[in-house]
């Protein structure tokens, strides 16, 4: 059994306290973005036996590869630690992303690498060959974007907002627009020069394409899930030579926005585009939000987010786990790198309801959450009602108290951790028991093979 010494990420989205509350610790004053807990070669966590608790910290991913069969027993078969766990601190939305499929990413990753793409570049989209299938338990209410919504739906808040640009907003193009000003663009307008349309219209064009598919033969934004329509509007908002990357058109609309409460109260996802536009306020992801579910999730709920889902995780503190990968498609509310015709090429484009995904209990304490990846299962124990239970291995484990004090004996090995400290079981080692180890209710998360 080993101790976890766990880098923290600095990424600009990050709290500056929702870790340091966690930890029980004065904040360090910088953004604290993910307490990383794996083997990924972007950011090991050190591995020190529990036994000699003050020796020197090794990468966990040289351990690993020291003896992997022993270490990672049936795990061995995907190549490597096949999870990465993380401590994910939201201050502020993070960007609008999606995650590449096996095939995809294995040739993504072979192309930049032939290519001689260096591993460190900010325009590299593909950091290693593997898909990253992932999933989140809120530990603090935990807002979300999370897929695509039905194009009905999508195209009733566009309807919306056309109405309120129609009647609050000065036209950029032609003084001030009525209601009678912003009828529908047709499809079409959107390959003509952006510049003769009105915002107005634009909105009202993305209404009309997602509720009736635009008038075009057979049109209807639902008739086939709505996936056409839904790229349609995609890609003309993160289009890097539209109208829209200026950020003028989004400072437009969030302003007749904020002169417009009743809508903002009737349609959350306007509201939401509201409030990322705090952060990023000339970002046409702004106005990709409006395609996607607005989640918020009460402390241990948890949703799954398969290769291809759009998303964006808002605020929060949560328990992240994914395929060991750090492939991470772009297209908005990001000072980093946005590749948007390498993003929708891996987007589904397809509406889906939000996936949740809801715990099986084991036993008093015990619940376990069965995301349908195949490299991971999450166990939550929460003590002292799950007091002695032996934790569930398949190959290796890794294991994060997020409250309280717990004990986790292996063998002849015990260790004592407090709140963000993790241990890693290898494969080799004897079944762990846990125990509250303290006065205070305890919580541990666990996640091994399923």
């Amino acid at each position: 059994m080993y101790l976890l010494h766990t880098p923290i990420r600095d990424y600009a989205w990050g709290s500056a306290t929702l870790l340091a509350e966690l930890q029980d610790r004065t904040p360090t004053g910088r953004p604290e973005a993910e307490m990383w807990m794996g083997a990924h070669p972007s950011a090991p966590a050190g591995a020190v036996p529990a036994s000699d608790p003050e020796s020197a910290p090794v990468p966990l991913d040289e351990l690993l590869a020291s003896d992997p069969e022993a270490l990672l027993g049936e795990a061995v078969r995907y190549g490597r630690l096949p999870f990465l766990v993380k401590l994910l601190a939201a201050g502020r939305p993070l960007s609008i992303q999606a995650h590449p499929t096996h095939e995809q990413a294995r040739t993504g990753f072979a192309a930049e690498e032939a290519a001689g793409v260096p591993d460190s570049a900010p325009h590299r989209n593909y950091r290693d060959d593997n898909h990253k299938p992932e999933m989140l338990v809120a530990l603090t209410p935990f807002a979300a974007l999370c897929g695509f919504r039905s194009a009905r739906d999508a195209g009733t808040s566009f309807s919306r907002l056309a109405q309120v640009l129609a009647e609050n907003m000065e036209d950029h193009d032609a003084g001030p627009a009525g209601i009678a000003d912003a009828a529908p663009a047709t499809p079409a307008a959107f390959d003509a020069p952006t510049s003769e349309a009105s915002v107005a219209q634009t909105a009202a064009g993305y209404a009309d394409l997602l509720l009736h598919g635009g008038g075009e033969p057979g049109g209807d934004g639902d008739d086939d899930g709505g996936g056409p329509a839904l790229e349609r509007v995609f890609a003309d908002l993160l289009d890097p030579a539209g109208d829209w990357s200026s950020g003028s058109w989004v400072t437009a609309v969030v302003a007749a926005l904020k002169k417009a409460p009743r809508a903002l109260d009737e349609d959350l996802n306007l509201a939401t585009a509201v409030g990322i536009a705090e952060h990023y306020p000339a970002d046409p992801g702004v106005l990709v939000s409006i395609l996607l579910h607005r989640v918020d999730l009460a402390p241990g709920q948890a949703i799954h987010l398969p290769a291809g889902n759009v998303h964006a995780y808002l605020h929060g503190l949560g328990v992240e786990v994914m395929a060991a990968s750090d492939n991470v498609l772009r297209g908005g509310l990001t000072p980093k790198h946005v590749d948007v015709p390498e993003l929708r090429r891996v987007v589904a484009f397809e509406s889906v309801p939000v996936p949740y995904c809801a715990p099986l209990s084991e036993g008093e304490g015990h619940l376990v959450f069965h995301p349908p990846f195949e490299e991971f299962q999450v166990d939550r124990l929460d003590l002292p009602a799950a007091d002695g239970t032996t934790l569930t291995a398949r190959g290796p484990v890794l294991a994060v108290c997020t409250a309280g004090r717990v004990r986790v004996e292996a063998g002849a090995e015990a260790a004592v951790l407090a709140a963000g400290e993790s241990v890693f079981l290898t494969a080799a080692d004897a079944a762990a028991i846990v125990h509250g180890a303290g006065e205070e209710p305890a919580t541990l998360f666990s996640v091994t093979l399923p």
